[in-house]
């Protein structure tokens, strides 16, 4: 098993879905973990559920927000080694000509404005670390045109291309900054998203479903469990040479379906 004793570990959004996951899959491989979330109600279960954790509620797109949660998470944890850049929304299913700008505006305020405050909060931290890394959630999304999603995959591609970056300028301090691109994850969100294509396309949610997985050669949705250990890998030890890698995780998908 891959070990993450005596790592300090931030987690956005991850008080449910593919963040929890990830949280707690560092955590049992040895690692102290710090979990924000805009979702209070998530963190209070969070906090029932697993003795020990530390949160902070946080909306990763309001920049004094995230400086208080950072400070918080710092503090608890005793320094950073790991931040997980989780947090993100689906946004609107719509047309480029019938998309709602105040939409698009949140989209990318949440997933490309909050994972660049984030990140940059984070730096000194990492730079202290004799092993920094950072993970950015990325998407299938991001590697190819979203019919009807373009707030959410212009933001997963913009990931990519922060990535890229980061992990240049980052380099030499040791930091490690890779992006993790998951296909149709199984759970709820999933659901919602196959719902919102159903209501633009006019077919129902199981052609929806059958269209997805006959896009991918894996025919099943991806396991939340299976990006929590993709996440750690790239993390731990046995990834200190990778470094500005897209790496998917989407059953061999050939297009966005």
């Amino acid at each position: 098993m891959t070990t993450m004793k005596g790592k300090r570990v931030l987690v956005t959004a991850g008080a449910g879905g593919i963040g929890r996951a990830i949280a707690e899959a560092f955590s049992a491989a040895g690692a102290s973990v710090f979990v924000c979330d805009i979702d209070e109600a998530a963190l209070r279960r969070l906090r029932e559920q697993w003795s020990g954790v530390m949160t902070s509620a946080c909306d990763i797109a309001d920049r004094g927000s995230v400086t208080r949660m950072m400070a918080e998470a710092v503090a608890a944890l005793g320094g950073l080694d790991v931040l997980v850049n989780n947090a993100g929304i689906a946004g609107p299913s719509a047309s480029v000509a019938d998309m709602d700008p105040d939409a698009w505006e949140t989209v990318l305020r949440v997933n490309l404005t909050g994972t660049f405050i984030v990140s940059q909060l984070a730096i000194p931290h990492l730079k202290e670390s004799a092993a920094g890394s950072i993970v950015v959630m990325s998407s299938l999304a991001g590697r190819f045109g979203y019919p009807n999603r373009s707030a959410y995959a212009t933001t997963k591609w913009g990931l990519i291309g922060f990535t890229k970056t980061l992990s240049r300028e980052l380099g030499e301090f040791g930091i490690r900054v890779n992006a993790i691109l998951p296909g149709a994850v199984a759970g709820p969100r999933l659901q919602q998203v196959f719902e919102g294509r159903a209501s633009v396309n006019g077919r129902s949610v199981a052609q929806e479903e059958a269209a997805a997985l006959g896009n991918q050669s894996i025919k099943h949705f991806v396991d939340p469990a299976d990006i929590a250990a993709l996440a750690v890998f790239l993390a731990s030890e046995a990834g200190r040479s990778i470094s500005g890698q897209m790496i998917p995780i989407d059953g061999d998908s050939q297009s966005a379906a």
